[in-house]
C-alpha cells in the first residue's frame, strides 16, 4: 500500500491506495498524525530489515561453504533456492542423503515448479536405494513441472532406464527427440538399446520429422541395419519433407555396397523431390547426369564423385564449352596417375546395347599415351568400353561408341583413366558426355513359305 500526505486549507490528509481502490484519510488530531507516521516507520523498517535479510542471504549463499549455507537458509528461510543449494552440498560435497533429502524437500514445499529441485530430490532418494517410491514420485513431479525440456527429459529417460522403466524411458526419449537436435543420436543410440526394433520405433517413439528420421537412417546404416533403414526411408517419403542430400548419399552409397542397385534406383528418383534433385536426374535421352557440367557437382549419388589429388585438379571452366555453359577442365601434372579422379555411377540393364558420345580438346598435353573414357561393370570390373586417347584434338572433338552390358551388369562405373600410367602434364576439358540406350533392331519377318 502506498500513501500521499498533502494538506488541504489547514486539514491535513493522505492517499492510501490499496489495490484498486484509494481512501483518503484526514489527519485531524496530533494523536493521528503520531500514529500514521509510526505505522509509516515501523512499515519502512520492516521492509529495510527484509531487504537486508535477503542481501544478506544471497551474500551468504554466493560463499558456497556449508555453515553460510546454513546461515542464509535460517536468515531468509522461505527462498527455495538457499535450501535446495544446501541440499546441493549435502548430496554431491558430503555425499550424505539423508541430510540432502531433506532440504531439497523443503526447496519443493516452498517452490514446486523448479524441475531440477524435483531431479536432485529424486537422485537424493536413489542414493539412498530404499526410498523407490519417494524417487519415482519426485521424478513425476520434476515431469510434471517441466514436461517440454529436452535436458529434463533426457535426465529423466535416465532415471527411468535405472529403474527398468523402458516404457517411460522411450516416451521421454520422444521429447528430446523433438527438441534438441543435438541429443538426437545419443537418443537414438539408448532407444536402440532399449528397443531394437524399428517398427515399435517407429510408431511409438520417433517424431515425424525429417530431421529426425534422417538421423535414424544414418545410424542404422552405420550398424549394416539395411532392412532397417529402408524402412526408415519408406517413412521419410511418406512424411515428404525435405531430405538434406547427405543423408540420400550415405544410403545410397550403403545400398551400391549391399548390391542392391534397384533399391538406390528408386531412392535416388524419389530424392527429386525430397532433396531438390530434379534436376539430376537421368533421362532416356541421356544416362549420365550432369553430362554438359551445367550444374554444380555434387560428389554424391548418381551425380558426378571425384577424389582429390596432388596431381591433378579438376575445375568448371565457364570459358570453355560445347554443349552449354561450361566444360570440366582437368589439369595434369602428373609423375604417376592410372585415374584421374572423376567418375559417374550408372545404372543400366543387363545384356542390353548402348551409345556413348562426348567431346574434349586439350592444350599443351604432354605424355606417352592419353587419358580415355573408360565403362566398367562395377562389381566385377568388367570393361565394356574404352575410347581412344583423348589427345591432339586443339578444338572440340568428339568421340563416341557403343558396347553390349553383360548378362547380369546393372551398374557402370564411367571414369577418366591415364593409360598407360605414366608421366602427363597439361589440360584437358571433356564436354557433352551422354548414354543412351539403343533400341532393339527389329527381328526380320520369318518366311512364312518355309
Amino acid at each position: 500500500m502506498s500513501c500521499e500526505v498533502g494538506w488541504i486549507g489547514q486539514r491535513s490528509w493522505a492517499y492510501c491506495s490499496a489495490r484498486h481502490r484509494l481512501m483518503r484519510i484526514y489527519l485531524q488530531s496530533r494523536a493521528r498524525k503520531v500514529l500514521l507516521l509510526g505505522a509509516s516507520l515501523t512499515l519502512a523498517a520492516a521492509y529495510t530489515g527484509l531487504a537486508g535479510a535477503r542481501f544478506v542471504a544471497a551474500f551468504l549463499s554466493q560463499r558456497g561453504d556449508l555453515a553460510s549455507l546454513q546461515r542464509a537458509t535460517h536468515v531468509d528461510p522461505q527462498d527455495a533456492e538457499y535450501h535446495y543449494l544446501l541440499g546441493r552440498y549435502f548430496w554431491l560435497v558430503l555425499r550424505d542423503p539423508d541430510l540432502a533429502v531433506p532440504a531439497f524437500r523443503a526447496a519443493v514445499a516452498l517452490n514446486p515448479y523448479a524441475a531440477p529441485y524435483w531431479f536432485d530430490l529424486a537422485a537424493a532418494y536413489e542414493l539412498m536405494g530404499y526410498y523407490t517410491q519417494g524417487e519415482t514420485d519426485a521424478l513425476e513431479h520434476a515431469i510434471q513441472a517441466d514436461p517440454t525440456t529436452p535436458s529434463i527429459a533426457w535426465e529423466a529417460a535416465n532415471f527411468y532406464i535405472v529403474q527398468g522403466n523402458t516404457r517411460d524411458a522411450l516416451k521421454e526419449f520422444r521429447v528430446v527427440l523433438a527438441n534438441d537436435p543435438d541429443l538426437i543420436i545419443a537418443a537414438l543410440d539408448k532407444c536402440w538399446r532399449i528397443e531394437p526394433d524399428v517398427d515399435a520405433l517407429l510408431r511409438d517413439v520417433l517424431p515425424p520429422m525429417s530431421t529426425v528420421n534422417s538421423s535414424f537412417l544414418k545410424f542404422l546404416l552405420s550398424k549394416n541395419e539395411m532392412v532397417a533403414a529402408s524402412k526408415v526411408w519408406a517413412q521419410m517419403t511418406r512424411l515428404n519433407q525435405p531430405v538434406e542430400k547427405s543423408y540420400v548419399f550415405d544410403y545410397i552409397r550403403s545400398l551400391i555396397l549391399a548390391g542392391d542397385v534397384d533399391k538406390a534406383r528408386l531412392v535416388w528418383h524419389q530424392s527429386a523431390t525430397l532433396s531438390a534433385l530434379t534436376s539430376y536426374q537421368p533421362t532416356p535421352s541421356n544416362l549420365v547426369v550432369n553430362g554438359d557440367f551445367g550444374m554444380d557437382v555434387l560428389n554424391g549419388g548418381f551425380d558426378w564423385t571425384y577424389i582429390p589429388s596432388t596431381q591433378v585438379s579438376l575445375e568448371l571452366d565457364p570459358t570453355q564449352n560445347h554443349d552449354g555453359t561450361r566444360s570440366l577442365l582437368i589439369n595434369f601434372d602428373a609423375r604417376s596417375i592410372e585415374d584421374v579422379g572423376i567418375r559417374q555411377l550408372i545404372p543400366v540393364q543387363p545384356n542390353t546395347s548402348y551409345e556413348f558420345s562426348a567431346y574434349f580438346k586439350v592444350e599443351d598435353l604432354a605424355g606417352a599415351g592419353g587419358p580415355r573414357f573408360l565403362f566398367q561393370d562395377l562389381y566385377d570390373g568388367t570393361t565394356y568400353f574404352a575410347s581412344e586417347d583423348l589427345k591432339d584434338a586443339a578444338f572440340w572433338k568428339q568421340v563416341d561408341g557403343f558396347f553390349v552390358t553383360g548378362l547380369k551388369t546393372k551398374m557402370l562405373v564411367l571414369r577418366v583413366q591415364r593409360f598407360p600410367a605414366g608421366p602427363i602434364k597439361g589440360k584437358l576439358w571433356i564436354d557433352g558426355i551422354r548414354l543412351v540406350q539403343k533400341a532393339p533392331e527389329p527381328k526380320a519377318p520369318k518366311d512364312s513359305s518355309s
